[in-house]
């Protein structure tokens, strides 16, 4: 296939932010005198944005409206005093990126995270990444899986859904690309596993980042 762009998710994709944000939002946990959660519990929380991250983390019975807000607003401050200390990129990343650009791809990141967070974490780990949009979660821009920021990147990187490859770890990113017309390929270093991402339409599967540059001939 003659593909001219690829989309990244971001965060258990082409960042290891789990414990980062693990940690903030048990902060904002305890400090609300309510349990906390392991950190492996945040593969689960993890991936439809920051408002929901913070309702599944809540006790159920304290998903009301004004814990939610107060939560949320909480969890935004906490997260940005402390996204730096452990959230770093997987191994092969930096490879995986290069191979990419080497081979002529379009180079795109498109992700539920808020858009803030999003350009200040691409912009300090991955400075030489060249990449044409970062798109973050923002108001005019429905999450995923709505396809809509997919369709617009392609739109304007002036390429085809079907020439687009759509790399991400969690069903939502599977979701995302075929309801775009694009061509899902799931990753195995993120946050969930084979059979999810299969199940939510991944076309091909790769256990490490750079398994993908023989199969573009990168």
């Amino acid at each position: 296939m003659n593909f001219k762009a690829i989309i990244f998710d971001l965060d258990g994709t082409l960042i290891d932010s789990m414990a980062d944000l693990a940690d903030a939002m048990n902060i904002v946990l305890r400090d609300n005198g309510f349990p906390d959660h392991p950190v492996d519990a945040y593969r689960y929380f993890i991936g439809d944005g920051i408002e929901m991250l913070v309702e599944r983390a809540l006790p159920t019975e304290k998903r009301d409206p004004e814990t939610l807000t107060r939560c949320i607003a909480a969890m935004k401050t906490e997260y940005a005093r402390r996204w730096t200390r452990k959230t770093r990129p997987y191994d092969g990343i930096p490879e995986l990126l290069k191979g990419c650009a080497a081979a002529g791809l379009k180079m795109t990141v498109l992700t539920n995270k808020p858009d803030g967070p999003t350009q200040a974490v691409v912009s300090r780990l991955m400075p030489e990444a060249p990449f044409e949009l970062v798109w973050g979660a923002r108001p005019e821009l429905p999450k995923k899986p709505d396809p809509t920021g997919a369709r617009r990147m392609a739109q304007r990187l002036g390429v085809s859904t079907r020439q687009c490859l759509y790399l991400g770890d969690m069903p939502v990113d599977m979701e995302t690309a075929r309801s775009a017309g694009m061509y899902a390929v799931g990753v195995l270093w993120g946050l969930r596993s084979a059979d999810e991402l299969l199940a939510a339409g991944a076309q091909i599967l790769l256990p490490e980042p750079t398994d993908l540059l023989p199969w573009l001939g990168a």
